[in-house]
Order: C-alpha cells, then sequence, then structure tokens
C-alpha cells in the first residue's frame, strides 16, 4: 500500500495561512481544545516535507527543531548540505514524492509553504486535505491554495470541531 501525502494545516476563514510579513499571532489568539488534533496526526506521519521559506521560519522561531523523530527533506533551488535533522532536496517534486512514496512506511507531510503546496496540488501529488479552519477574516496574506491549481475533487471524510476551530479532513475521489 503506497503511503499517502497530506496537507495538515490551519487557515483563516478566508483561505490565508499566514499574514503577508509571515506571522501566525492571529491563530494562538483562538480558543482551541488541547493542541487541536495535532498529537493525534503527528502519529500518523514519519516524514515531513518543507520548502526552504518555511524551514528558515521555523529555523528563526524554534529554539530547537520541532521534528527531530521524523525523516524531514526541505526543498530548496539551492545545494545545501545535510543538517543533523534534514536532508535538503532540489531535485524533480513529482519524481521524488513518487519514489517516497513507493517506500515502506507512514504517511508524509507537507508542512508548507504556500508555494510549495501549489507545487504539489499542480502535479496532483496530495492524497488528503486537513484543514482546520480558525474563525478570523484576515483580509489578505499568504494563500492557502494558489491561483493556477488544477481542479481536484475530493470527499469529505471527517468533520471535528475543536472549540473555536473546525478541522475539515477531505481525501482525493
Amino acid at each position: 500500500m503506497k503511503r499517502k501525502v497530506t496537507v495538515f494545516i490551519a487557515s483563516s476563514l478566508d483561505g490565508y495561512i499566514a499574514t503577508e510579513d509571515d506571522s501566525l499571532d492571529w491563530l494562538f489568539k483562538i480558543d482551541g481544545e488541547g493542541d487541536n488534533g495535532y498529537s493525534k496526526f503527528y502519529e500518523t506521519i514519519d516524514t515531513i516535507v518543507l520548502g526552504r521559506r518555511t524551514y528558515d521560519w521555523i529555523m528563526n522561531i524554534e529554539e530547537d527543531f520541532p521534528y527531530k523523530n521524523k525523516e524531514c527533506y526541505v526543498f530548496t533551488h539551492s545545494k545545501q548540505e545535510p543538517t543533523n535533522h534534514v536532508t535538503f532536496v532540489n531535485d524533480n517534486v513529482v519524481k521524488f514524492i513518487n519514489n517516497l512514496k513507493d517506500t515502506e512506511g507512514k504517511n508524509i507531510w507537507i508542512v508548507g509553504g504556500g508555494n510549495l503546496l501549489s507545487d504539489f496540488i499542480k502535479e496532483n501529488l496530495v492524497d488528503e486535505f486537513i484543514i482546520t479552519v480558525a474563525p478570523i477574516i484576515l483580509g489578505n496574506g499568504i494563500s492557502l491554495f494558489k491561483k493556477h491549481n488544477i481542479a481536484i475533487e475530493l470527499k469529505l471524510k471527517n468533520i471535528h470541531r475543536y472549540n473555536q476551530f473546525v478541522e475539515l479532513h477531505y481525501v482525493k475521489k
């Protein structure tokens, strides 16, 4: 059985994943419930894929790399030496992910960001979307979905409420 590529992300009601200056402060002002399903989801994956901009943002915010116990790949346009926790990738996205999906393991999580996610959507590489919607309208920012993506038919698998957040879980038809 092939591994699944999953998007697990929070979004404003109007579809933004961060403000224009990459801030997530708005997200932490909203009352959730526990960790809003994060721990349960985190157990289903063993591989993480990030874009370089998201990786750099995480490294500037976090004192410790948060995904030490997972295999992590960072897509970048430049050659980089691996770190203790991350392998940098500048290969073809489709070839790399399809090879990864064919290996043994749990599911693969696309952490971000918007540009990498857009590349995955354009190539129809995402198997499921778990989007937690926050009750806020930001008006502008970094969009969850970019223009010019392909149309993908989805099926609603589950809905879960975490206090003020609503988690929508979709799978590809």
